[in-house]
């Protein structure tokens, strides 16, 4: 009898087991009904009436205490929220909007907390930002910090009522077409050493700072931003050569009216001039998409450029071109570039008849063609006379809050 006992016992507790094994299947359904996981990306899937949110499987905690959520793509409406929720959070709500969780939101910057209705807490975000959330590990009586992080800088915090356990990152998206990369394994404030080294090589980049601050790669705008004679202006060190001919830039904040050039320049352009607008300078402007050559007065060239683009600007050299001892072209292996190549080849596909009219001039006051690019295509070419000591990239900004982030060697790696 007592073995017929047992034996009941022990099918219930497979039955009982089977049961819960369907219930967290079903849950984990839920989770990504109206979004789609592949590997780290998550897409949202509803129709933009419906919210989508995922959630992770594990909580933070002291070991692991923060997470990072890239932007891919803002879709229609870049509604997308990052931030802690409990277990078993309701899937149709974005984080921050029901009691015991909170969120960044990107399409208002602002701070949601157990409530609809949020507080206006840091910038927005757009296509190609990082945010981040974590947790202190000094909780104690029952609160807990949270702060949240956006492109690697503290943005701020909150105390909330919960246990360090008790959260679990959470990602919310409410619009067709919005896609991020998510990372629940980032570290943060662990390279505070690191970072700094980062900073002082950066700043030897550059020759020429005029109202504009740098942080490693991140330009960022401090002039007034009132009238055409608050332009800040940053130079390279080095001028484009046959082997570093090609530079970019990224557009973090837009500010307050991406006022933000792109371009060359003479070794002594002037501080307070956009790039473009005075003689020996040639710049692309994001903000009308106008191309300024040695003028004040723009000719229409490409399509505006806002937060989340890249700008480029490269020159395109004769075969026997050398300034000064530079790296001769003979050296210049174009298969040691890779992505970016494309429009490298292009370019020197398409200029084989300007290379044979140039043989035989004069470094000095040679003609060269300066072209642009945006996201990676070509935008347009122009020929212009370079300079004796050579093109310098050169970067404007004149508007508040506006930052890029630089990369001056793009196709070295």
């Amino acid at each position: 009898m007592d073995d017929i006992n047992l034996h009941y016992r022990f099918l219930n507790w497979r039955r009982r087991i089977r049961e819960i094994r369907e219930v967290r299947a079903v849950r984990y359904r839920e989770r990504l009904k109206r979004m789609l996981r592949d590997g780290d990306i998550l897409r949202y899937h509803g129709n933009s009436d419906e919210v989508g949110c995922f959630v992770a499987a594990r909580p933070l905690s002291r070991r692991n205490r923060y997470f990072e959520v890239t932007i891919l793509d803002t879709g229609v409406r870049g509604m997308i929220a990052v931030g802690l929720v409990p277990q078993l959070y309701k899937l149709d709500h974005q984080p921050g909007w029901l009691p015991h969780s909170v969120a960044f939101h990107a399409d208002d910057g602002k701070l949601y907390n157990g409530n609809t209705m949020g507080q206006q807490f840091g910038p927005k975000c757009c296509r190609g930002d990082k945010i981040g959330c974590g947790i202190s590990v000094d909780a104690d009586d029952g609160q807990l910090t949270v702060f949240f992080t956006k492109n690697g800088k503290e943005v701020g915090s909150v105390e909330v009522p919960a246990s360090p356990d008790a959260l679990y990152p959470a990602v919310g998206m409410h619009s067709l077409g919005e896609e991020v990369l998510l990372d629940l394994n980032a570290e943060w404030g662990m390279e505070e050493d690191d970072g700094q080294m980062i900073v002082d090589s950066h700043e030897e980049d550059w020759a020429r700072l005029h109202d504009i601050k740098v942080t490693g790669t991140l330009l960022e705008y401090t002039g007034k931003g009132k009238s055409i004679m608050d332009v800040g202006l940053a130079q390279a060190r080095r001028p484009l050569n046959t082997r570093f001919h090609y530079y970019e830039l990224e557009i973090t904040d837009a500010g307050e009216k991406c006022y933000i050039a792109l371009g060359l320049a003479r070794r002594d352009y002037p501080k307070n001039r956009h790039p473009g607008w005075s003689r020996g300078s040639i710049a692309y402007h994001a903000d009308d998409g106008k191309l300024f050559q040695g003028s004040g007065v723009g000719d229409p060239f490409g399509p505006r450029c806002f937060e989340g683009d890249i700008m480029g600007c490269g020159i395109m050299f004769p075969r026997d071109f050398n300034l000064d001892g530079a790296d001769d072209v003979e050296d210049w292996d174009l298969d040691e570039f890779p992505k970016p190549g494309e429009v490298q080849n292009e370019l020197y596909a398409n200029n084989e008849d300007e290379e044979e009219e140039d043989e035989g001039e004069n470094v000095e006051g040679r003609k060269v063609t300066v072209f642009f690019t945006r996201n990676g295509k070509v935008v347009g070419r122009r020929e212009v006379a370079l300079p004796v000591e050579g093109f310098y990239p050169t970067i404007g900004m004149m508007s508040t809050g506006e930052k890029v982030r630089v990369d001056l060697h793009p196709l070295s790696g």
